[in-house]
């Protein structure tokens, strides 16, 4: 199992964009094959930051989100926003 944990700090100039685009980048990412689990929240605390919480059944379907994400619309509305995750490899 893959999982990666962390969150995305969200300029306040691009916030309004970003929350549009997040339903469909989490329904579309919850529809992989291989996905878990997908939760994007935001942080009550922090104003613009969004936690992170994804778990894939393996290294194969978390390579294939990230293939899919990185070309779609979410990419394009958070392209230069830095990411601040931990990605773990997990044996069962």
């Amino acid at each position: 199992m893959i999982t990666l944990t962390g969150y995305i700090h969200v300029p306040a100039d691009r916030l309004e964009a970003v929350s549009a685009a997040l339903p469909a980048h989490i329904a579309l990412t919850r529809a992989e094959p291989g996905c878990l689990s997908f939760e994007v929240t935001p942080d009550h605390a922090q104003p613009g930051r969004f936690t992170v919480s994804e778990r894939f059944i393996d290294r194969a379907a978390f390579d294939a989100h990230q293939a899919r994400a990185g070309t779609s619309p979410w990419a394009e509305v958070t392209a230069g926003i830095p990411r601040h995750y931990t990605i773990e490899e997990i044996e069962g």
